[in-house]
């Protein structure tokens, strides 16, 4: 079962990946942990992607691709992978379908997670990280004992600049103009299936397993 999760930030994919993980027993992909781990590493790809990020440069596609297609080609994908927050575009789409094809593999299901702007800024404004440990807050959903401070290690909480409005704003447009025409892409595929990324995290979960389930049926 290969799945790709789409959906804006803070639409809840990397919480949705982590439990569709569990129950298929598949790797979850994120693209953002496979750049850090490349980094750290100090792999050839990861050096490339470093000369971007150290200057605020979008990492290219091609880099992307290239880590991307490293991992699925693991050992611990062989029965499949779910692919969170990437491709991020056409093209990013398009390389991936190619190398799937020659590795006599598919995409079994495409989807998306939907979240009005006005939630997602909700969610996204009112994260707060600590500035010592990295414990992670939201003032609405899971907010400190203590405004201002750790639980774990009594340091200040902070909003990262990520997370201010302004930013969330610019992140919003790059994906709708970057990412939304993906949806156009695999649904001409019949691959695309939207659930409402507004309940608990078990009733999205539970609707995710529905529509991937009724996929592989009407198949």
């Amino acid at each position: 079962m290969n799945i790709v999760l789409l959906g804006a930030p803070g639409a809840g994919k990397g919480t949705q990946g982590k439990n569709l993980s569990e129950r298929f027993k598949i790797p979850q992909i994120s693209t953002g942990d496979i750049l850090r781990a490349n980094v750290r590493s100090k792999t050839t790809l990861g050096q490339k992607a470093k000369e971007y990020m150290d200057r605020g440069a979008l990492v290219p596609d091609n880099v992307v691709v290239d880590m991307v297609v490293e991992r699925i080609q693991a050992e611990d994908c062989i029965n499949g992978f779910i692919l969170d927050g990437f491709p991020r575009n056409i093209r990013q789409a398009e390389a991936l379908e190619s190398t799937l094809d020659g590795m006599n593999k598919k995409i079994d299901a495409v989807v998306g997670i939907n979240v009005d702007r006005k939630e997602l800024i909700r969610r996204l404004s009112g994260r707060r990280v600590c500035r010592k440990c990295g414990a992670n807050y939201h003032v609405i959903f899971s907010p400190p004992l203590n405004i201002g401070s750790c639980d774990k290690c009594n340091s200040e909480i902070y909003q990262r600049d990520d997370d201010k409005e302004e930013t969330i704003e610019a992140r919003l447009k790059v994906y709708e103009e970057e990412t939304f025409p993906l949806i156009e892409y695999y649904s001409k595929k019949h691959l695309y299936r939207a659930v409402d990324g507004i309940g608990s995290i078990d009733q999205i979960t539970k609707a995710i397993l529905d529509t991937i389930e009724k996929g592989r049926n009407n198949s």
